[in-house]
């Protein structure tokens, strides 16, 4: 199955954009330009198609809520403003299909309104329903996933695969186990919590080697150059103090350079190693979304192990089968992507003279290649676009 392109019109800057993502997909721009956003729309496309649209929906998948007005685009240069936010997705899986979904922001509760949906495929009509269609449905719910019309039918994979999503922004309270996610959904919270027990569903002995999913401890451990080890256990007094609150697991570490029996807890390790266990569990756990974002990818990593880190997810990622969206503002970041793959593609996010967001894909050229520049110093100069035009 692939994602063809995503659209999505009149929601807050995007005010009519469309792109075509690969499996790998990271967004890169000035602050404000609107990365986040399109992670948004995404969950709310996600919701759309395979459930509903409402406040409890919306934070289910980490989509910030707003006021009702302040979903839709409100540009000086509109002349009227949009009825409806406007999403679709292209998707080919067999034969070619496109979704798409026209919905009204809330007004007396906090739910969103169908104004219409459909799904073609190979450019016909295999169902759809609006306001105007004779059999009137609750406008409160999308049937995408639902309608008998559609019952085994492939084109229902898409939403199978779909309706997970999540923006996941880990923080190192949660990560450290002292604070509890406010959204703890399977198999990590959406701002990492129960990350050690997720790990250890994944943590294996393997033929006397120990691996994390498909990954040799040593190649893990590369990654955390101080550890000789790490494992899952219940905090004890010899390793954190009474007066920190813990989760009922926790991950222990070894610091090579300390005695064996000097062990600690997430709460006393470096945070980058924190954030470089979460994503390689998010890229190899077997319950993780087939789809998910990851706002601020680069958060807490120094810009080397950014960027090894970033070669590795997305290798893994690839070999998963899963799509992730990502956010970054270190250069280093570009420098894991391997853009000669078409799975792995790079955006630059900007906004016009309107204030529209405008997404545009970067391209490894002739010209790039022959620069003899790494992506991170192409983006830092201009090269790229996606960079404020700062005095």
């Amino acid at each position: 199955m692939t994602i063809r392109e995503i659209n999505v019109k009149n929601f807050k800057s995007l005010y009519d954009v469309s792109f075509q993502p690969g499996k790998v997909n990271v967004f890169i721009g000035a602050n404000g330009s609107g990365k986040s956003t399109i992670l948004e729309a995404i969950g709310i496309l996600s919701g759309a198609m395979t459930d509903r649209v409402n406040n409890s929906v919306l934070q289910r998948k980490g989509i910030r809520l707003s006021a009702s007005a302040l979903y839709k685009s409100k540009f000086k240069t509109m002349k009227r403003e949009g009825l409806t936010v406007d999403l679709g997705i292209q998707w080919e899986d067999g034969a070619e299909y496109d979704y798409s979904v026209h919905m009204t922001t809330p007004t007396d509760d906090d739910t969103w309104k169908y104004h219409s949906e459909s799904v073609n495929q190979d450019g016909n009509l295999l169902w759809g329903r609006s306001n105007r269609s004779a059999i009137q449905l609750n406008n409160g719910i999308g049937y995408f996933m639902v309608t008998e019309t559609l019952n085994g039918h492939g084109c229902r994979r898409m939403g199978k695969y779909i309706e997970k999503y999540g923006i996941y922004q880990p923080d190192t309270p949660t990560l450290r186990g002292t604070v509890t996610d406010n959204t703890q959904i399977a198999p990590i919270g959406l701002n990492g919590g129960r990350m050690a027990d997720a790990l250890q569903d994944i943590l294996k002995s393997v033929d006397g080697d120990m691996r994390l999913g498909a990954l040799y401890i040593e190649d893990v451990l590369d990654l955390i150059d101080w550890a000789s080890g790490f494992d899952i256990a219940v905090p004890k007094r010899a390793n954190l103090n009474p007066g920190v609150p813990s989760t009922r697991q926790v991950i222990e570490f070894k610091d090579r350079f300390l005695k064996a029996n000097a062990a600690f807890t997430g709460y006393d390790a470096s945070e980058g190693a924190l954030y470089v266990l979460f994503m390689l569990c998010m890229a190899m756990h077997p319950d993780s979304p087939s789809m998910f974002a990851i706002d601020s990818f680069d958060h807490a990593l120094n810009p080397r192990l950014a960027k090894r880190l970033t070669e590795i997810f997305s290798q893994l990622i690839l070999e998963s089968q899963r799509t992730v969206f990502m956010t970054t503002h270190n250069p280093l970041v570009l420098d894991g992507l391997d853009l000669c793959n078409d799975d792995i593609r790079l955006f630059a996010v900007s906004r016009n003279r309107d204030g529209h967001a405008v997404i545009d894909r970067i391209q490894v050229s002739q010209e790039l290649l022959e620069s003899g520049q790494p992506l991170s110093r192409l983006w830092i100069n201009g090269r790229l676009g996606g960079v404020p035009e700062l005095i």
